[in-house]
């Protein structure tokens, strides 16, 4: 009865506690390992013998962890990391076991050397491949010493990424800004006192008199769906500079401080690089990525750092302009600059992010993410919420489905809004099942988001950038929902590059400002009115407005990450990590990061995350991505026909194929030829 041992269709998560978690894995490690040695012993040299028969070992076992790591993720609590810690390195261990066993690297060379090689169809050829792959850079080569150092460096690493991501989560809760007066209050717009009067109510349940939207008191969080609106808004330059710097220092101090952490990780990544053969931990990243070298990957931000560095530093120049004529008597600082972006946004364009925010009512915003989908894919998306349990209240699901057929083809589950106590930051997807026709497993994925919850007897009002958010997050659950792909080996983005994992998710974003779907996506929350054209208009009018920032910023993250992971020439491998940030930042940034910026300490993606040097993927995939969505911007613009073929053309190639083909093919399979950054650089506004 155990939930974590259950082979139920959709996750128990009604009963998933830390006490059933401690029941369940210890279950689940010996029979794992059994199931692991029983493969290494008798198992044929064939597909089925070999790679499913280690796919059935684990599932188990690896679906059961997935499980407790969500729970770390939407439920963060004591329990769930004593539980993720108790267990955790004999997770890795196995990993790490499996990817240098002998015996089952001999059973792949001798799949790709037998007979059975020239009938497998070109996505197994390739998940062998890339198991080969994964083996030698995971060591399966190494013996004594170096076989039990590299084992103790893989448990370090697990280690100190979930400890770094659970301390960015506690500082990100231990500041507040309390605002008591209409004084500090200035400037914040209705949506943002409603949701910082909830967060005063949630912080003081036993308040005689409970805060309101007009008369506070109201409270400030560095969780993004509070600050972010914040450091736009507020007409308090000293309280907006001090949330930025709270931010800016998030895990840098006391028990939850990153430093020694950060510094731990990047000297145990090129331990583990350097044991397997590679100069450092970027050239071994690279190996199994699309751009395949670090010569391309600077080659790419040098090129469009040369278009969007200039674009930034005219676009600040604007700003102090902009800012000295409007009364701003003293220099710019970088708590400024979101504050006085927005104003020059409303100047420029004639609108405010803020006016926008009635328009996307959440649940039209889903229905229109639905109907375009429907419109391109062919697929129905509807709710299904009682299907199955959920972890939260909030929490949807719903099931797609294809539009010709009826066939169901996936389900999933959304879990939108923020919710600081215990869900960490930003927004993810993940898949609890893959496809698997062997057994008719169909996929189940998960969205997560942390936008403004429902507040005011209102539903959740977005932003634009929100908006987008949910918008990219679909697009890499379609890419799991939507696999033709009938093993899971390589279904959904199972073995598909990193750096091109965010090619459907950027795509899916580019359609946010199209005229027709910004109408379906919008109705008043007062009014039911859709956009005005006068509206929409400005919205892409002002689509480029400091994309030259936007870019540069970005650059400079990637930048950093594959500074910090190369030793090659350019690269400052070894290096002090918070210098090599600054240096990044003054190379693209027109502005300089404040001296005690501790961006490194909270960034997640690469020491909590998978983007270890691939924070650069980002970049990589936008310029697929636009490419791709440049296919649909050269069709005429009422041609409905055309758009449904060129839909059904990406759906059959991009969302469909997964790992079993290189993703330079899966592009020219849609596009025709190779890609270039002409369409990504136009629709920013750089070219």
């Amino acid at each position: 009865m155990n939930p974590f041992l259950s082979e139920s269709k959709f996750p128990e998560f009604d009963r998933l506690t830390p006490e059933a978690a401690d029941e369940a894995f210890p279950i689940l490690l010996e029979r794992t390992e059994k199931a692991v040695a029983e493969v290494e012993r008798a198992a044929l040299p064939t597909w089925d013998g070999r790679v499913s028969a280690l796919t059935r070992a684990m599932r188990p076992l690896m679906s059961a962890w997935h499980l407790a790591s969500h729970a770390l993720a939407v439920r963060n609590s004591d329990q769930w990391r004593s539980v993720v810690e108790r267990y955790q390195p004999r997770v890795v261990a196995l990993s790490l076991q499996i990817a240098q066993s002998r015996p089952l690297y001999d059973l792949l060379v001798a799949i790709r050397e037998g007979a059975e090689w020239e009938r497998l169809d070109e996505g197994r050829r390739r998940v062998v491949e890339s198991a080969l792959r994964d083996a030698r850079d995971s060591g399966v080569a190494l013996e004594g010493a170096a076989r039990a150092r590299f084992a103790a460096v893989e448990t370090r690493l697990a280690e100190l990424s979930r400890k770094f991501s659970d301390n960015v989560l506690d500082s990100t809760k231990a500041f507040a800004l309390d605002l008591e007066t209409e004084s500090d209050a200035e400037g914040l717009p209705p949506s943002l006192r409603t949701l910082c009067a909830s967060a005063w109510n949630e912080a003081h349940p036993d308040a005689p008199t409970p805060a309101t939207p007009e008369r506070g008191p109201w409270r400030v969080t560095l969780d993004y769906a509070s600050c972010g609106p914040f450091l736009q808004y507020s007409a308090r330059r000293d309280l907006r500079e001090r949330v930025f710097r709270a931010r800016a220092v998030r895990a840098s101090s006391g028990e939850v401080d990153n430093g020694p952490l950060l510094r731990e990780i990047l000297a145990l990544r090129r331990e583990r690089a350097t044991l397997v053969g590679f100069p450092d931990y970027a050239a071994l990243a690279l190996d199994s990525r699309m751009a395949r070298t670090v010569a391309s990957v600077r080659e790419m931000i040098a090129g469009v750092g040369a278009v969007s560095v200039p674009k930034a530093r005219e676009e600040l120049a604007d700003l102090r302009a902009f800012a000295a004529r409007n009364g701003e008597a003293a220099p710019l600082e970088p708590w400024d600059v979101a504050y006085w972006s927005r104003r020059r946004l409303e100047a420029l364009h004639g609108f405010s992010p803020e006016q926008l925010r009635p328009y996307f009512q959440f649940p039209r915003v889903l229905e229109g993410m639905f109907e375009l989908v429907r419109s391109l894919f062919g697929v129905v998306v509807e709710p299904c919420d009682g299907l199955a349990p959920v972890w939260h209240p909030d929490v949807r699901m719903f099931r797609v489905s294809d539009a010709g057929s009826g066939a169901v083809m996936a389900h999933f589950y959304l879990d939108p809004y923020s919710r600081p106590s215990e869900k960490r930051g930003g927004a993810w997807m993940d898949s609890f099942r893959d496809r698997d026709d062997s057994d008719g497993t169909l996929p189940l994925a998960l969205l997560c988001c942390n936008q403004a919850p429902p507040a005011g007897g209102k539903p959740s009002l977005m932003t634009l950038g929100e908006v987008e958010t949910l918008f990219h997050e679909f697009g890499h659950a379609l890419q799991c929902m939507l696999t033709r792909i009938p093993y899971p080996e390589a279904a959904g983005i199972n073995n598909v590059e990193w750096d091109a994992v965010e090619l459907a998710s950027q795509f899916l974003e580019n359609w946010c400002r199209r005229p027709d779907v910004l109408r379906s996506l919008s109705s008043h929350v007062d009014t039911g009115e859709t956009l005005p054209d006068d509206l929409i208009a400005k919205i892409r009018g002002a689509a480029t407005f400091c994309q030259g920032m936007a870019v540069s910023r970005q650059l400079s993250f990637a930048e950093t990450d594959l500074d910090l992971h190369d030793s090659g020439p350019g690269g400052a491998c070894g290096g002090d990590p918070d210098d090599v940030w600054r240096a990044a930042a003054l190379r693209f940034s027109p502005m300089a990061p404040i001296p005690e910026d501790r961006f490194l300490h909270s960034f997640t993606h690469i020491f909590a995350g998978g983007y270890a040097a691939g924070y650069y993927s980002y970049m990589w995939a936008d310029i697929l991505a636009c490419d791709a969505f440049g296919a649909f911007e050269e069709l005429g613009a009422d041609d409905e026909s055309a758009r449904r073929r060129a839909g059904r053309r990406f759906a059959e190639t991009v969302l469909a194929l997964g790992g079993a083909r290189a993703p330079g093919d899966v592009f020219r399979d849609f596009r025709g030829r190779d890609p270039t950054p002409d369409a990504m650089l136009r629709i920013k506004g750089l070219a």
